[in-house]
């Protein structure tokens, strides 16, 4: 026999459990009231604080992008200054690039710098002063600052600048690093580093390396076609294709000042 539900205690539970509500969302609202006092303690106690702490930050961050503006527009400035002094150097006022590309070399480590002493070496080779132009290069090659691109180039044009008074051995040691296939400066760096060969009486090793640069393509045509015809004179074969090679000895031929074709091998 099922029971009767007793509608006394089925109206106390719902009493109980909407009293039990009610205290729910007082307790809500006074955790939320405390929370909210506590927050306008702590703004009262630290608010200026954080505020300080953001407006600093706001200026060290205006501060920065002044900077970056700055360095931005000094940057742009040193590039035309550079570009000015080159422009001279077309028009053949080599004095005045010269004093112009001297400020600009004193410019720290920067590539406006580097390039500003590359020109100014480049000028002290044509008017005969070596000494001063291997002086700018070396300080171009030791510079840990520097991009390594232009070190490993100022190193080679330093090298060729005194090829002639260093020992063959130096000049090995200082450049095969750099002449290896596939190394951007594997042509200039490869011949002089064949030539040094050439004056320690190593026909065996120099032969190969003028063979694989004029093999290159990516070594410029007039290096290819010199290292060609030295590597046949000491007889390896540096032709990898008869018929482009014969082409480019063609027009080779018929350049103003283009060397003679050397004999088939």
């Amino acid at each position: 026999m099922a029971l009767t539900p007793d509608p006394e205690q089925s109206r106390a539970d719902q009493l109980a459990a909407r009293k039990e509500r009610e205290q729910e969302v007082l307790l809500r609202e006074v955790d939320e009231a405390v929370r909210k006092d506590q927050l306008g303690s702590v703004f009262k106690r630290y608010g200026w604080s954080f505020a300080g702490a953001l407006v600093l930050g706001l200026a060290a961050f205006g501060g920065w992008l002044y900077w970056s503006d700055h360095q931005e527009g000094q940057l742009e400035t040193k590039s035309e200054q550079l570009i000015a002094a080159f422009d001279k150097l077309e028009a053949g006022r080599i004095e005045q690039a010269g004093k112009d590309l001297a400020g600009l070399s004193e410019d720290g480590g920067s590539a406006t710098a580097i390039s500003a002493k590359l020109a100014r070496a480049g000028i002290a080779l044509r008017d005969n002063r070596p000494a001063e132009a291997i002086e700018l290069y070396e300080s171009i090659a030791s510079d840990d600052g520097a991009p390594q691109p232009y070190r490993e180039l100022a190193t080679i044009r330093s090298v060729a600048a005194q090829f002639d008074k260093l020992d063959p051995q130096k000049v090995v040691d200082r450049l095969k690093p750099l002449a290896t296939p596939g190394n951007p400066w594997f042509g200039s760096a490869g011949e002089l580093v064949a030539m040094a060969y050439l004056k320690q009486g190593k026909e065996e090793l120099a032969g190969p390396l003028l063979a694989a640069i004029a093999k290159d393509e990516d070594v410029p045509q007039t290096l290819r076609s010199r290292s060609r015809q030295l590597a046949g004179l000491l007889g390896y074969d540096a032709v990898a294709d008869v018929d482009r090679t014969l082409a480019e000895m063609r027009e080779s031929e018929a350049a103003p000042g283009g060397p003679a074709a050397a004999p088939a091998q």
